[in-house]
């Protein structure tokens, strides 16, 4: 079941490719912001999708964050995600990500949940309107 106030953390070990000058973000030998986003998204993710009835999952429709600190490569970084408002399937979480030094982000974000099979219809349509669409230039 999922409810307000529960957590989770995970950690990650960085690796080359989660470097800004790996990603394309920067050119510094540090945690990428788009990476550091990913990181939050999937631990809040793993929180609540476990919990979820069959055939339902959730997606991230919003994030607010701010990346504090950089983090250099070979450290590892905790995020916790602590769930903190439902509104029917919408989740609201704030986040905080660490390395073994110092405070590196914080996040507020919003998950919906999902029926998965309908979802991914969905998306096929798309791609098949996509496919048939008349080429202009």
């Amino acid at each position: 079941m999922i409810a307000v106030g529960h957590s989770r953390e995970q950690t990650w070990t960085i690796e080359p490719g989660h470097l800004a000058s790996a990603f394309g973000s920067g050119l510094v030998e540090v945690l990428a912001t788009p990476v550091l986003v990913g990181f939050c998204e999937e631990c809040a993710r793993q929180l609540v999708e476990p919990a979820l009835p069959a055939g339902q999952k959730t997606v991230g429709v919003s994030i607010a964050l701010d990346h504090l600190a950089a983090t250099p490569p070979g450290m590892t970084v905790t995020v916790r995600a602590e769930l903190i408002a439902i509104d029917g399937r919408r989740l609201t979480f704030r986040i905080e990500a660490r390395d073994e030094v110092e405070l590196v982000g914080r996040a507020q974000h919003v998950r919906c949940v999902i029926d998965a099979s309908r979802f991914e219809s969905r998306v096929a349509q798309k791609v098949t309107q996509t496919r048939t669409k008349p080429q202009t230039d």
